[in-house]
């Protein structure tokens, strides 16, 4: 008789933040604080670059849309963990944890792919500066966003549906804040073989090929700025790529802690700290890194102040 596949787990039970009994008021001011500076600076340099003509770049372009996916990147975890955090109330739907494992992976990867086509765009402007206006032409950057998109929706698409064929029958309690995937096969009562083969296989292709154009990219640009030594030319290129080798190693450097060298003996009060870093974290420091200590994101935000200076006087 064929086995049917049954999921009796209706919804499961979050443990949460490891939060010392007494503090819920502090964390969860804390990364409130920490969630509406990622929502709000965000979304100035998506505004910034809409209403600047001038940074109507593909450097800006991309920008706009690590800057959006880090908004949604936030915003499928940290509403949900603040709401857990003030009411105790630590449910979620099966429906409501396969969605949230599903956008976390695609808006995860997205953040991984535009890393690396800005990682390509900085490459191209210190190495060929001459014909960057015709390599980086328009078609070409929204190709590369839109073949991010379409891969990474196709990547999330596949390990979901991998994942609901499986049964959960007892264990209804998930040892973190979110549903995280890994975690999620771990309490399957199913054979997770072939999970575990794609997420090794396609996964470990999905990160490591935005990685290495990464490296490939600072490698070039290394060797190129170094073939011409000038103390000018290698601080314009530090201040430029700098900031990006230092959120790529952070974005890189978590996950890996997370997913590659975390071990079932080692308390996953780690894992979770790990995850708070590339989740809440990174998405807030971008603004900062990326474009508040950039001279013409600067310039933008005197034009925007000066503007709704003439609008409140006006009115």
């Amino acid at each position: 008789m064929r086995r049917e596949k049954q999921t009796n787990v209706s919804e499961f039970f979050l443990l949460g933040l490891p939060i010392p009994p007494g503090q819920q008021d502090i964390f969860f001011t804390l990364f409130l604080g920490m969630y509406l500076i990622t929502v709000l600076g965000n979304l100035l340099i998506i505004l910034l670059i809409r209403l600047d003509s001038r940074l109507h770049t593909p450097m800006y372009f991309f920008l706009s849309h690590l800057a959006f996916t880090d908004i949604s990147f936030s915003s499928v975890t940290v509403p949900k963990m603040l709401m857990d955090i003030h009411t105790n109330h630590k449910s979620i739907l099966f429906t409501g944890c396969i969605c949230q494992m599903y956008f976390f992976i695609l808006f995860g990867c997205l953040d991984n792919f535009l890393l690396a086509v800005m990682a390509y765009d900085r490459y191209v402007a210190i190495c060929q500066p001459l014909h960057y206006t015709t390599i980086m032409s328009q078609e070409l950057c929204i190709s590369l966003v839109a073949g991010s998109w379409f891969l990474c929706c196709a990547h999330a698409l596949l390990h979901t549906l991998l994942l609901v064929q499986l049964s959960f029958c007892a264990d209804n309690i998930i040892p973190h804040f979110f549903c995280d995937l890994p975690t999620l096969l771990k309490m399957s009562c199913s054979n997770i073989s072939l999970n575990e083969l794609v997420i090794f296989t396609e996964g470990g292709m999905i990160i490591i090929l935005p990685l290495s154009s990464v490296l490939g990219s600072y490698i070039r640009i290394g060797t190129t700025v170094l073939r011409v030594p000038s103390t000018k030319r290698f601080c314009k290129a530090f201040s430029t790529c700098g900031s990006h080798l230092f959120v790529v190693s952070l974005y890189y450097g978590t996950i890996a802690g997370v997913y590659f060298f975390s071990s079932p003996s080692i308390s996953n009060d780690k894992d979770i700290i790990a995850s708070v870093m590339y989740m809440v974290v990174t998405p807030m420091l971008n603004p900062f890194i990326y474009s508040l200590r950039n001279r013409d994101m600067k310039h933008a935000v005197e034009i925007l102040v000066n503007r709704i200076k003439v609008l409140t006087h006006n009115h």
